[in-house]
C-alpha cells in the first residue's frame, strides 16, 4: 500500500506539472501506470496574491492550511505544495497543520548536495528571491532582473504564456548567475521548469517542481 498524498495548489501551471510528472514517473516505482493516491485542492492565486501583495504571510498560511484540513478529510496521509514562494508561510502552517508536509526548499537542497553543487543561483518571483525561503547564501539576480522575472512569472508563464522572447532573457540571467560563479540554478518557481531545462540552460537545473513530485512519489512508496 502507498501513501495517499494531497497536493496543496496555488498556481494552475505548476501544479499541473507537478501532477503530471507524479502520474508520468509512479510507473518506475510501482510498475506500468501506477502512482499512489493523489488529492489536490487549491485556492484561487487571486486570493494568494492578497496576502502576498501587503506581506501578509499568516494569511497566506491560512489559506494553506485551509487547503491541508480538506485534503486530511479526504484521507491525504501527507501533504506538498508546488510553489515555492508561498513556502514563506511554511513555519506558520508546519505547527497548525493535521499532516506532515515535505517542504520543496529542502527537497532542492538534498538534491544539490547529492549532486555535488556546492554554489547555486537561485530564480523565482520576487518575493521568493527576497524571502528566506532559500539560504542566503544562495546567489540572487540583480533588483533590476528579479523584477524582470516576476513579470514574466505573472504576466506570462502562470497563464502558459511561452514567449521566445522572455526564455531568452531568462537565460541570460542564468549566464550572468554562471559568471559569477554558480555551478547550478534553482528554478524557484514551479513554472520555471515548462521553460527551462538542462538542454537550453547555461547551467545545470534544479527542477524544484519534478524534483518535490519525484521526493513525494519516494515518500509516498516507503
Amino acid at each position: 500500500m502507498t501513501k495517499h498524498f494531497g497536493i496543496v495548489a496555488c498556481t494552475a501551471e505548476g501544479a499541473s506539472l507537478c501532477y503530471r510528472t507524479i502520474c508520468a514517473e509512479g510507473e518506475q516505482l510501482l510498475g506500468p501506470r501506477d502512482h499512489p493516491e493523489v488529492s489536490l485542492h487549491t485556492h484561487s492565486l487571486a486570493e494568494y496574491m492578497k496576502y502576498i501583495e501587503r506581506d501578509d504571510w499568516n494569511g497566506v498560511g491560512d489559506l494553506m492550511l485551509s487547503s491541508a484540513n480538506k485534503l486530511a478529510k479526504a484521507g491525504a496521509d501527507f501533504l506538498i505544495c508546488p510553489d515555492n514562494t508561498i513556502h514563506q508561510a511554511f513555519g506558520y502552517v508546519e505547527e497548525r497543520s493535521p499532516r506532515p508536509w515535505l517542504h520543496i526548499a529542502r527537497v532542492v537542497a538534498d538534491d544539490a548536495a547529492a549532486r555535488g553543487f556546492r554554489r547555486p543561483g537561485l530564480t523565482g518571483t520576487r518575493w521568493l528571491v527576497e524571502g528566506p525561503v532559500y539560504p542566503a547564501d544562495y546567489v540572487r539576480p540583480t533588483a533590476d532582473e528579479r523584477e524582470e522575472i516576476n513579470r514574466i512569472i505573472f504576466e506570462e508563464l502562470v497563464y502558459g504564456d511561452f514567449r521566445p522572447s522572455s526564455i531568452a532573457y531568462l537565460q541570460n540571467v542564468i549566464e550572468r548567475l554562471k559568471d559569477k560563479g554558480c555551478d547550478a540554478v534553482i528554478l524557484g518557481c514551479t513554472e520555471l521548469p515548462l521553460v527551462l531545462n538542462d538542454g537550453n540552460s547555461p547551467l545545470p537545473v534544479l527542477d524544484s517542481t519534478r524534483l518535490l513530485a519525484r521526493a513525494a512519489l519516494n515518500y509516498a512508496a516507503a
